[in-house]
């Protein structure tokens, strides 16, 4: 019994240590190439923050636990939105560029709907929903290193009449960047099976549905690599780079996520838990996400920063729906 808890918490570690690494990697090798801190926070950042996810998705719908791919897509949305997010602006409340989180927040209200769309009148996520899915998250990059562009080139030649422009340079030699990427990546896969395995074991043994043990153990677990960007960042005074990551990481979890692990093995919601005879995903979980989404990203949208109340007022809602996952 104690030995499924052992690796799992090892597995957790070395998912954070490996998003760590691959985190650092990836900035150093964007800001080597004067790519926007934004960009930085919404693409590269965010992708790195997001391979715990990936990870354990694909590791779990490949062995047949598909329960664990859907829950932990919402469950790390959740996590990154009414917990991540609402630490940060519960704990130092900041102001937020409202022309820098439009494309990501409209991007990933536009997932949202697909996500939801299918989990209401399908309830399968099949592989034409994963391609479906992985072409909003290629055109979604594709924006982002569109709009960056023309925000360089502006702030370029800004910078050409005002002075010559400063050099950004990387704290470490390229090929530690790479290094980095590469044990990152290697340290993510390790952990991610490790988590899954045993995260499936512990379901098991306590009775516990594994939709459960991921929207909320799982998810939390490979949310740490964004809770320690996002933590890191605000200190940092890079707030832009904390909420780009937050909303990045989040739309990632469900068109890059779901969508790879749907294309490669096909998944259907868990049918587990049922409220009014309904499932529960579909009463609870999908409604929540919408939710806690709206109430963090509009806010910020309308009024350009992010309010202790409003962080407070997500903590609670988290805090109140990983306790119904276990009482329902």
């Amino acid at each position: 019994m104690l030995i499924p808890f052992v690796l799992f918490i090892l597995g957790l570690v070395l998912l954070v240590k490996g998003g760590d690494l691959f985190v650092d990697g990836a900035s150093s090798i964007a800001h080597r190439f004067r790519i926007p801190e934004l960009l930085i926070g919404a693409t590269v950042v965010s992708i790195g923050t997001t391979l715990p996810e990936v990870t354990v998705s694909l590791t779990s719908a490949l062995s047949g636990h598909g329960e664990i791919a859907y829950g932990n897509a919402i469950g790390s949305v959740l996590c990154n939105m009414a917990l991540i997010a609402a630490l940060t602006a519960a704990v130092r409340p900041t102001e937020v560029d409202r022309s820098a989180i439009r494309l990501p927040a409209a991007a990933f209200f536009a997932a949202v709907l697909c996500y939801s769309l299918t989990a209401y009148a399908v309830g399968f996520f099949s592989r034409l929903t994963g391609i479906v899915l992985l072409a909003m998250f290629a055109l979604y990059l594709v924006l982002s290193v569109w709009q960056s562009v023309r925000g360089e080139k502006k702030r370029a030649a800004e910078e050409e009449r005002a002075s010559a422009p400063e050099e950004t340079p990387s704290s470490h030699p390229l090929f530690k960047d790479i290094l980095f990427l590469i044990v990152g990546a290697a340290l993510i896969a390790v952990g991610a099976d490790l988590l899954v395995d045993n995260g499936t074991e512990i379901a098991r043994l306590l009775g516990v549905p594994e939709a459960v043990i991921a929207l909320t153990f799982i998810a939390l677990g490979t949310s740490l690599p964004e809770l320690a960007t996002a933590v890191t960042a605000l200190v940092k005074g890079h707030s832009a780079l904390s909420l780009g990551n937050v909303i990045g990481a989040s739309l990632f979890n469900l068109v890059l996520v779901s969508g790879l692990t749907a294309a490669v093995s096909p998944f259907a919601i868990p049918s587990e838990k049922t409220i009014g005879g309904i499932n529960s995903s579909l009463v609870l979980d999908i409604p929540v996400m919408a939710g806690v989404s709206l109430l963090l990203i509009l806010p910020a949208l309308l009024r350009g920063r992010l309010f202790r109340l409003q962080g407070i007022v997500l903590l609670a809602v988290y805090a109140a729906f990983c306790l119904a996952q276990f009482l329902i």
